[in-house]
């Protein structure tokens, strides 16, 4: 079974016989969330250089472009890093571009995560390239047929999560369910999760390890628009709420968001433009209830965008560099 026995035999920072560490090639089983307009290359480069899982998210990237970014990531760190993609937002063969694009990359170590269930198809694509395949779901279902299907590891999804939601359940009934089911996987967990301490108590329910997004939004590195980072440094898990407001651009799912006039309005407002954002020298317009968070490059209304944060926030009360934050992470998982 992999389960938190694993880490017993650490060796300095990092975990030999840790499952998740071996697949993935990293030294301490703590993932960065793939977010969309956050997780640029030097978000999931500093989290690579830290000896953690960095993620770069590809999101609906055009496959002739993920070469350049791949390879801006690649320059500011010499470690293994991984990429995100999302199945339910593109078509199918678009997603097989998107995975052709990284499998053909000179870097035979990028590892894909998932957001939701692809296909078999393109599993057995990823499986065939010698790559590593990690999914993220919400429900029992979904990790069964994930692993039916060809995923290396899971990342099982709680209710506390920031962003999309895959599932209703907590992060812990989730992780003991699927545990009880599967044993042949690494598992990680996320939602909830923003300290050591947390990922302790995960691990001793039979996590491998922890994937974190409200984390390492608020960081030097992240992306996010200052005011975004301020929002989850002075925020607690009650200024947070589960809602369908935001699915412009991404329908179909319900999210978890920090408060603001959008949720909290008797009637829904109009979705007029509010925001713009400046893409490599275009600027695109924003309408109210759009799923695309403020970034750095936006500009308008900040305080009427969506911004995706878990109720790990009661924990997240300082705006530091990546280093800063994974030091402190380890620091007190190995506290006792």
């Amino acid at each position: 079974m992999m389960n938190a026995t694993l880490l017993s035999r650490e060796v300095g920072t990092t975990f030999a016989e840790n499952s998740i560490c071996k697949l993935l090639g990293i030294d301490f089983p703590l993932l960065q969330a793939g977010m969309g307009g956050i997780a640029l290359p030097q978000l999931a480069a500093s989290v690579a250089n830290s000896g953690c899982g960095g993620i770069v998210a590809l999101y609906k990237q055009p496959p002739q472009e993920i070469e350049q970014t791949l390879a801006s990531t690649e320059k500011i760190t010499h470690r293994t890093f991984g990429v995100n993609l999302i199945p339910e937002i593109v078509k199918e063969s678009y997603l097989e571009a998107q995975v052709n694009a990284v499998t053909q990359f000179k870097k035979k170590d990028i590892f894909f995560t998932f957001f939701g269930l692809p296909s078999r198809t393109i599993l057995d694509c990823i499986k065939q390239a010698n790559r590593t395949s990690v999914v993220q779901v919400g429900t029992i279902e979904d990790a069964i047929e994930a692993v039916q299907r060809g995923a290396d590891m899971l990342i099982l999804q709680g209710h506390e999560a920031g962003g999309h939601h895959l599932g209703s359940q907590t992060t812990l009934e989730l992780l003991q369910e699927v545990r009880a089911r599967l044993n042949t996987v690494p598992l990680a967990v996320s939602g909830g999760i923003a300290t050591g301490e947390d990922l302790r108590t995960a691990m001793k329910l039979g996590a491998d390890g922890c994937l974190c997004g409200s984390l390492f939004v608020a960081t030097i590195e992240s992306n996010a628009h200052a005011y975004y980072k301020e929002r989850i440094i002075t925020a607690n898990s009650q200024d947070t709420v589960i809602t369908n407001l935001f699915e412009h651009g991404w329908p179909g799912r319900r999210h978890r968001v920090l408060k603001n006039d959008v949720t909290e309005a008797e009637n829904k407002l109009l979705s007029q433009f509010i925001a713009r954002i400046n893409v490599n020298g275009n600027i695109y317009p924003i309408p109210r209830h759009s799923s695309v968070v403020p970034t750095r490059q936006t500009e308008g209304k900040i305080d009427e965008m969506v911004m995706y944060c878990g109720t790990s926030c009661n924990s997240i009360k300082d705006i530091k560099p990546i280093s800063e934050v994974i030091d402190r992470f380890k620091s007190q998982y190995f506290s006792k």
